[in-house]
């Protein structure tokens, strides 16, 4: 893939690239206009467990797929799901980050591989990566409210369900079916391949993918003080999946095996403060002297001059097992199993030398049995089991070794009555971790979470809907047991044994007008957490942290939303926007920290024939609600455009692809990111790709 020079990108080269071709067209047929053909608007969602559609959920949900995630995909899963609406990114450099919903990131967002969680351990610090891979995604799915109890009440976030194609649904209609992909950009200069093949004969389907990347450290905006590049921000990847599937008329039965290897750098990371320890609830950081006034900057820190950033090593295996059978007792339509094996490890390398590693070994399964309607009412029951055999080793083993098992079981109805529909949910979950040290004790906790909803159909283009929400979150391992110096996040953490279930109590309500010349979606919502489990700061030295996990009650209340007005046969706009204000019901400073600011923007869209052409403009906020130690993130304005085109080459269908992202190149900072004065976000940023189908 050749290398794209954009140190200048002029305005008007931009428009005439997204634009030019429709602008000399507008008047022709307007019959051909779908000129994204994979976007389809109305899908139904795998991870709702009762498979409804998206028109017809109690709860906002986000689906993106075809055409709008290629263009979407970038290297992490936050960057590519951050620009929806209610969802931003954790944004850790470029080789890490994660979904935030809503204001709610780590362990309150789950995140699974067509139903099966991903096991890693991105849950446990923002500096570590999700271990999947976004080009091999096919569809990616964001869940909210009662829907997502099927998959345990501690995603009190959402749920983000990555679809893939490594395990064969169904016989390939061509011997050889699959798809060919290359892609670059320049602000990273990176350079990406991928593909996938699927074949079969007689009731056995076959498919192997894989993908590999390379990128090297980012550019950022013009006047950041630092240089041009953020340092250790480079990151490459290796990905391959072979899978295999026996295919019936009543269903099908799959396994997959995945080997992940990621290599990629910790922007911002330092030992300057690596000798620090408590006193109690006070930082002792050496010969330092205690002072009363404490530096309110963000903990992010530059190497000093010769110091190269430390480097992630991140290597995972992986099993999938997946079937799906219809009719498989009298009374039940459907049975749904998923499965998976984890063996994960990634090691942080200091100077080439491993400094710390993370292991963890895990497994899980879940079983659904669809019932047919009884008394009007169709659901599903299940149960889930997981266990994950987690340990660290070395400088940073601020975590002791612990085994975490859970048990849940689940039910999930619908009913249908004229013009609406009810959802109902329920889940028991059993929760037990052994730990793996002399003072601190086993804990064992219970947890039960409901919810119920409606959507209301109250006119052939509008709808109404309505959530209601009780859900416990059980603390995790690190939360309950941590101990020591974290440097990644420049801070020494405390558990806190003390800790009891979250319980949050959520309403969400969604006006949405689905047909017609103008469309909107407009949700609001209301979350109280009671005993809400957060990283509480003690002490804070030149930014360095002294935190120690405890409890209060907090708020979560926001609103988020898009309107879409065709304007012509070819042209159509959008506006859209969301915010959330999250704070504790009490004390001095009630400020959550790392709370995404609010966003307002607009996109016009024009597609004609095989073009489709975008410009987008995205205002994101000043984030001055900030807790204590926090620093202020200012506004910045964000204009991206880009361009797609579908033809053929000979008789293969092909999609060339092309966005400018930044196109102003301006500086601009992720208030959700630990280390956002250490990595601001990438620069002016030219994507080229070439999807081949066939």
């Amino acid at each position: 893939m050749p290398h794209f020079a954009c140190k200048r990108t002029p305005l008007t080269l931009s428009l005439m690239l997204a634009f030019g071709p429709l602008a000399a067209h507008a008047q022709t047929d307007s019959a051909r206009l779908h000129a994204d053909p994979d976007s389809i608007p109305t899908v139904v969602i795998s991870a709702s467990a009762l498979g409804v559609l998206s028109d017809d959920m109690v709860t906002p949900v986000t689906s993106l797929g075809g055409g709008e995630l290629v263009r979407a995909r970038e290297s992490t899963l936050g960057e590519t799901l951050g620009s929806q609406p209610g969802i931003t990114s954790s944004h850790f450099g470029a080789g890490a980050s994660r979904p935030v919903i809503r204001g709610m990131d780590g362990p309150r967002v789950k995140i699974l591989s067509d139903g099966a969680e991903i096991q890693d351990a991105s849950t446990i610090s923002p500096d570590h990566a999700v271990a999947f891979e976004p080009v091999l995604a096919e569809r990616i799915e964001v869940l909210r409210g009662p829907s997502a109890l099927a998959y345990g009440g501690g995603a009190v976030g959402g749920v983000v369900n990555i679809l893939d194609r490594k395990i064969p649904t169904a016989m390939p209609e061509k011997p050889i079916e699959g798809s060919m992909e290359l892609r670059a950009n320049t602000v990273a200069r990176e350079k990406t391949g991928a593909f996938e093949l699927t074949g079969g004969a007689g009731n056995v389907a076959i498919h192997a993918e894989g993908v590999k990347r390379d990128a090297k450290a980012y550019r950022v905006g013009s006047g950041w003080e630092e240089g041009g590049r953020v340092a250790g921000s480079f990151k490459k990847t290796e990905t391959g999946s072979v899978g295999l599937s026996w295919i019936g008329e009543r269903g099908y039965l799959g396994a997959a095996f995945t080997k992940e290897s990621t290599e990629y750098g910790i922007p911002g990371h330092h030992h300057e403060f690596g000798s620090c320890h408590p006193h109690g609830d006070h930082l002792h950081c050496g010969g330092h002297e205690e002072e009363e006034g404490h530096d309110d900057h963000d903990h992010d820190h530059e190497h000093e001059e010769g110091e190269a950033a430390p480097v992630v090593k991140l290597d995972s295996e992986r099993w999938d097992i997946r079937g799906e059978y219809r009719e498989p007792l009298p009374g039940f339509s459907k049975l749904r199993v998923r499965a998976s094996i984890t063996d994960y490890r990634h090691d942080e390398l200091e100077d080439g030398v491993v400094a710390t590693s993370f292991f963890n070994k895990a497994h899980d399964g879940r079983v659904e049995l669809e019932h047919k309607p009884l008394a009007g009412w169709r659901g599903v029951i299940g149960a889930q089991t997981s266990s994950r055999d987690f340990s660290t080793v070395g400088d940073e083993a601020y975590v002791p070794s612990t085994v975490t098992k859970k048990h849940g079981v689940f039910v999930t109805e619908e009913y249908k009555f004229q013009d609406w529909r009810f959802e109902a949910a329920a889940r028991h979950e059993w929760q037990d971790i052994e730990v793996d040290g002399d003072t601190q004790r086993d804990t064992d906790a219970r947890a039960t979470s409901l919810a119920a909803g409606a959507v209301w159909k109250f006119s052939p283009q509008y709808s109404l809907r309505a959530s209601v929400s009780r859900s416990h979150r059980l603390p995790t391992a690190e939360e309950l047991y941590a101990d020591g110096v974290h440097l990644a996040t420049s801070t020494y953490e405390l558990g806190n044994e003390n800790l009891t279930r979250e319980t949050s109590n959520n309403v969400d309500l969604t006006l949405r007008k689905f047909a017609g010349a103008t469309t909107f979606s407009l949700s609001a919502f209301h979350n109280r957490v009671k005993n809400y489990i957060y990283a509480n700061t003690l002490d804070n030295h030149e930014g360095f942290q002294l935190v120690e996990y405890a409890q209060r009650d907090a708020t979560f209340t926001g609103l988020e939303g898009e309107v879409r007005r065709k304007l012509s046969p070819v042209f159509s706009a959008t506006v859209f926007g969301d915010m959330v204000r999250a704070r504790f019901e009490d004390g001095a400073n009630r400020n959550i920290p790392r709370i995404p600011p609010h966003r307002f923007g607009a996109k016009f869209n024009a597609d004609w024939q095989s073009w489709h052409g975008m410009v987008e403009l995205v205002r994101v906020g000043r984030q001055d609600d900030v807790a204590q130690y926090e620093g202020e993130t200012g506004g910045y304005n964000m204009l991206n455009i880009g361009t797609h085109y579908t033809t053929r080459i000979g008789n293969v269908p092909a999609q060339f692809y092309a966005r400018v992202n930044n196109l102003t190149n301006e500086l601009a900072y992720s208030h959700t990111s630990f280390i956002k004065n250490a990595a601001p976000l990438p620069g002016r940023n030219l994507t080229a790709g070439l999807r081949l189908v066939f």
